[in-house]
């Protein structure tokens, strides 16, 4: 069997598989390019669509740096394996990753999946992650993160770094969904060179009991693009503490970052962003809207503009507050219950149509949304 293509869905527990179909996993080949499946300490899945065979490459991390002793020219690069104690240990000691390559010119019309899960108590997934999206390519990657329900105590440690090549685009995709019981820590880099495009986006609808990241993104080339986009629903408790960060500094480079964030039943949420203008003729906009549904939570919006030289052209709003009354009374007249018109009013404000994903994957991120909302 070849190192792109280690082994397939069917070698997992249907249990399994149903857990991670409600983070948007598609057990149908003929939905996606591309599935990767990490299950603890290991790979278990990594298989290109044959329709897609010749325009992109997906295998473990570590067969791929055997197979491509250039790869080693990526690894730890645009993250420092010294950043922290968490980045030490992976550098220490990881079980794999996904290496995911978009071949030059590649059109990859249908998503490529990801699925990272947890299902040992007591577990540390340590996981290392390289994209490199190749000149004149156009992907589309939906990474799924995720423990499995009764599993307590567990950690996920995640590094991952983003190469967007020359005229090449690529929108990314998290979705976690954690556990109460689980310490989550992702460090993530992404390089976007000439006319390049990248849009991240982070979706994280459940409880989880410590999640801190702040993705970089450095725009180095000329009219390179950066989007982060970001849905946060705090619950039970849980410490969110999400941001990310862009640096300008190709010539014309731009920067975009959307936050909606909702903090109930004592959560407690700290919301970063932060754009860096180093070169002429950039540009940026950073929006953070933040609801707090009780008197038990709180949210923290930190935005951040930094400018170097003249011409840079960078701007910022946030606005944090409470569902309006007169929306839910409103509702009310139209014959939902209090509980109804205030759920309806979340999935409007979780709005992920901020992410400018194709149609399809749209309708099934939205799917999520409204699933996880339900019983507000």
């Amino acid at each position: 069997m070849s190192a792109n293509s280690k082994g397939d869905l069917t070698k997992i527990p249907h249990q399994i598989l149903e857990e991670a179909a409600k983070v948007g996993l598609e057990t149908q080949d003929k939905n996606r390019s591309g599935t990767y499946f990490h299950l603890n300490q290991e790979t278990v899945a990594a298989k290109v669509n044959e329709l897609f065979e010749g325009k992109l490459e997906l295998m473990d991390v570590k067969a791929a740096l055997k197979k491509y002793p250039w790869l080693e020219e990526y690894r730890w690069k645009i993250v420092s394996k010294d950043k922290d104690e968490y980045t030490k240990k992976v550098a220490e000691d990881y079980s794999g990753g996904y290496f995911i390559r978009i071949l030059p010119g590649a059109e990859i019309t249908f998503p490529l999946q990801s699925c990272l899960m947890i299902t040992d108590r007591n577990l540390e997934q340590r996981v290392h992650n390289i994209i490199i999206a190749e000149e004149n390519s156009n992907a589309h990657i939906i990474t799924s993160c995720l423990q499995h329900s009764g599993v307590a105590n567990a950690s996920h440690l995640g590094i991952s770094e983003i190469y967007v090549k020359k005229n090449a685009s690529l929108n990314f995709t998290m979705i976690h969904q954690w556990s109460e019981n689980t310490l989550v820590r992702p460090r993530s880099a992404a390089v976007i060179e000439d006319n390049a495009t990248f849009v991240s986006n982070y979706v994280c609808m459940r409880p989880v009991r410590d999640m801190q990241m702040y993705p970089v993104a450095y725009c180095k080339g000329a009219d390179s693009r950066v989007s982060f986009n970001t849905i946060l629903y705090g619950q039970k408790n849980s410490l969110l503490d999400i941001g990310s960060k862009a640096v300008l500094t190709g010539r014309g480079s731009k920067a975009e970052m959307v936050s909606r964030a909702i903090a109930r039943e004592g959560s407690k949420m700290i919301v970063r962003g932060m754009i860096e203008g180093d070169t002429t003729e950039c540009k940026g906009h950073l929006e953070c809207r933040g609801l707090l549904m009780d008197d038990k939570s709180f949210i923290h919006s930190i935005p951040e503009l930094i400018a170097k030289t003249r011409g840079v052209d960078i701007t910022h709003e946030a606005a944090v507050g409470k569902i309006s009354e007169k929306e839910i009374v409103y509702l009310m007249t139209r014959k939902l219950s209090r509980d109804q018109a205030v759920s309806l009013i979340i999935r409007g404000f979780m709005d992920v149509g901020i992410m400018g994903l194709p149609d399809a994957l749209n309708a099934e991120i939205k799917n999520i949304v409204d699933k996880s909302t339900e019983s507000t």
